[in-house]
């Protein structure tokens, strides 16, 4: 037991020392394998330090080798570099020498028909003159493309000139009455556009006038443009009157065909037709008024069209001129209608001033519109219209104060009178003369008022104007009451001569009623209507009296007292003769002379006829009855030749030329 203790030690010790000695010699091993490894890196170290020393040498010999070309490589491209700009400049150079030779043939054919590639050509001659201008200005090369620019330029204004001829066209009289027509049925008008060129034409138009501009310095072209469009604006304005002359005295269509739309009958009013004149004048008229509207409508067409066309600073001075033909034209035709109404007054035809009435109204109503197309012309193109409207209301004005003295100072021409006491000529011309210038109320209110020197001149209003207009008229009617009383006393007759004023005063008011010239009289003469009626029952009981030496036969003067079945005397009995002689000479006188006399107004006529037959065959029924039972002649039927319903048959013949 105690040995087996003692040998279990020693054999653990042996096993552990046996342990350590194998881990022992196994990191040895592991020792020399890194000894071994660190030998070798160390080896290998050596070898790339020593392959790096040789590479890093051999980088520096090439780089010593390489810097040097790199740089000679470097400037060989700046020298290439600079060759071909050089042979580029010279290139760009040498086409400027070249340049009239290459542009010979576009410039020699002109730009009709390919204005871009023209345009392009005058580029190139003006690049190439910049270029001899600034490096070699005494080179004939210089002369050569200055002489072909200008003649490039030179053919841009013919082209300019030629354009504009041939597709400026005058404006078709129908398309004009189309433009400035006004059509009552439509809420919103159409506004007819007057194209005055193709649109491919304008843009070139347009496009050669910007580069004669910039490029070509050149103005006259402007001179050019006006003289044109102002032919074709004069062209269009005389087509517009043409056209009026043509198919307005032929068939009265004063507008456009084209259209089959109700219009009004003019822009204004039409002129009233004067007493014994055909319509030529009243043509006229129209025409001028309808060439007034259309001057304005296509002179604003103008200046839209210019303004495409013409620089804006240069666009008001060129649409001044573009407009002085065709403006001073229509002035001067005013100023022919003045004249012509002067001399129509000097021959005291004072109706002929009735012309200008319709233009004068028509010229104000539209001076706004043509003052604003006026806008920014010269004074004296502004002036013009103006200067018109001054004259019209100076002549009419006069005309219808020397009117008014006419009517008063009308001579008593025994010749001259009717014979049959109907309204005389005087009075119905007179009267016409007044319904005409109430077509015209305000434009003939202003006129007078255009006339008075007061302080107040200048600040009148559409009131005051009536009120003037309502004077003249009361003034016109006065003078012709003076002048007609005065005529009435020509006539031997003074029923004839009451007659003639009933039938003129009656003819006064119905035309001051029928026409509403009562209105514009009684703002200054309220009682007027009332005065008339007056003059009127007042010329019936003097035309009454002319009865009495009938009607005197059968009152009971000198009529003999008698009792029934008492004897007259002869002496009696004559006076029952003559009493009916006396009525039946008077009655046939008068029914024989009053037949002939005339009372046109059928009411009056009528009127008159009745009441006069009333008293004359009431006084003749009691004549005959106080005489019925009296005894004073074998032959009665001598003395009683007219039974009451015979007498009134007779009255009622009166003022019949036809009975």
């Amino acid at each position: 037991m105690g040995i087996t203790s003692r040998m279990v030690p020693t054999e653990d010790a042996s096993a552990r020392k046996r342990e350590i000695e194998e881990k022992l010699k196994q990191e040895q091993e592991t020792l020399s394998f890194i000894r071994e490894n660190m030998e070798k890196s160390d080896q290998l170290t050596k070898g790339m330090v020593s392959i790096l020393s040789s590479f890093e040498s051999r980088l520096m010999q090439l780089e010593n080798s390489i810097i040097p070309v790199h740089k000679q490589t470097e400037n060989l491209q700046r020298l290439q570099e600079n060759v071909d700009k050089t042979l580029s400049c010279m290139d760009h150079v040498i086409s400027y020498y070249h340049v009239a030779k290459d542009t010979d043939r576009i410039i020699r054919e002109g730009p009709t028909g390919r204005l871009d590639d023209y345009l392009l050509c005058i580029a190139k001659i003006q690049k190439a003159v910049e270029y001899f201008q600034d490096n070699n200005p005494d080179s004939p090369e210089l002369n050569t493309v200055k002489a072909r620019f200008e003649k490039g330029k030179e053919l841009l204004e013919a082209e300019f000139r030629s354009l504009l001829t041939r597709y400026s066209k005058p404006v078709p009289p129908i398309l004009i009455l189309d433009a400035i027509t006004v059509d009552e049925e439509l809420e919103v008008q159409e506004d007819v556009v007057l194209d005055h060129l193709p649109e491919a034409v304008l843009q070139d138009i347009i496009c050669i006038a910007g580069w004669l501009v910039e490029y070509g310095r050149n103005q006259d072209f402007m001179n050019v443009y006006f003289q044109i469009r102002s032919n074709q604006l004069d062209r269009s304005i005389k087509g517009l009157k043409d056209h009026f002359r043509k198919n307005s005295a032929s068939s009265g269509i004063l507008y456009s065909p084209a259209v089959p739309t109700k219009r009004k009958d003019t822009p204004t009013k039409k002129a009233p037709k004067r007493p014994g004149k055909d319509d030529v004048l009243d043509i006229e008229i129209d025409s001028y008024i309808h060439c007034i509207t259309a001057f304005v409508k296509l002179a604003q067409s103008e200046y839209v069209l210019l303004a495409e066309i013409i620089p804006e600073h240069h666009q008001k001075k060129t649409f001044d001129s573009l407009i002085q033909e065709a403006l001073d034209n229509l002035m001067l035709e005013g100023d022919n209608i003045v004249s012509a109404a002067r001399r129509a007054i000097m021959r005291h035809d004072y109706s002929a001033v009735l012309t200008i009435f319709p233009i004068l109204r028509h010229l104000k109503m539209n001076k706004s519109e043509f003052d604003t197309t006026l806008q920014g012309t010269a004074a004296s193109t502004k002036n013009k219209l103006p200067t018109l409207i001054t004259s019209m209301e100076t002549i009419g004005a006069k005309a219808l104060e020397e009117f008014a003295d006419s009517i008063k100072n009308d001579p008593d021409k025994e010749y001259n009178m009717p014979k049959d006491g109907t309204v005389h000529e005087l009075t119905s011309n007179a009267i016409l003369f007044l319904q005409q210038l109430l077509d015209f109320h305000e434009t003939a209110g202003a006129m007078l008022a255009s006339q008075e020197t007061s302080s107040s001149a200048g600040s009148y209003t559409s009131e005051f104007n009536k009120r003037l207009l309502s004077s003249y008229i009361c003034k016109v009617l006065g003078n012709l009451q003076l002048n007609l009383l005065s005529k009435s006393k020509v006539y031997e007759d003074s029923a004839l001569s009451a007659i003639f004023l009933h039938n003129n005063y009656n003819y006064i008011l119905k035309s001051l009623e029928k026409s509403e010239l009562i209105q514009l009289v009684t703002v200054t003469q309220k009682k007027a209507e009332s005065s008339y009626r007056e003059l009127i029952e007042q010329q019936i009981q003097m035309y009454q009296r002319s009865w009495l030496k009938v009607t005197e036969h059968l009152t009971d003067r000198n009529m003999p007292v008698f009792q029934p079945g008492t004897k007259l005397k002869d002496k009696e009995r004559q006076v029952i003769k003559d009493k009916f002689k006396g009525f039946n000479d008077g009655l046939e006188e008068l029914c024989k002379i009053q037949k002939g006399w005339a009372i046109p107004d059928k009411e009056q006529r009528n009127f008159i006829r009745q009441a006069q037959r009333r008293v004359v065959s009431d006084a003749y029924r009691a004549f005959l009855q106080r005489c019925a039972n009296i005894s004073f002649t074998k032959n009665p039927e001598k003395y009683h030749k007219y039974r009451p319903e015979e007498v009134e048959e007779m009255i009622e013949k009166l003022f019949d030329t036809s009975a």
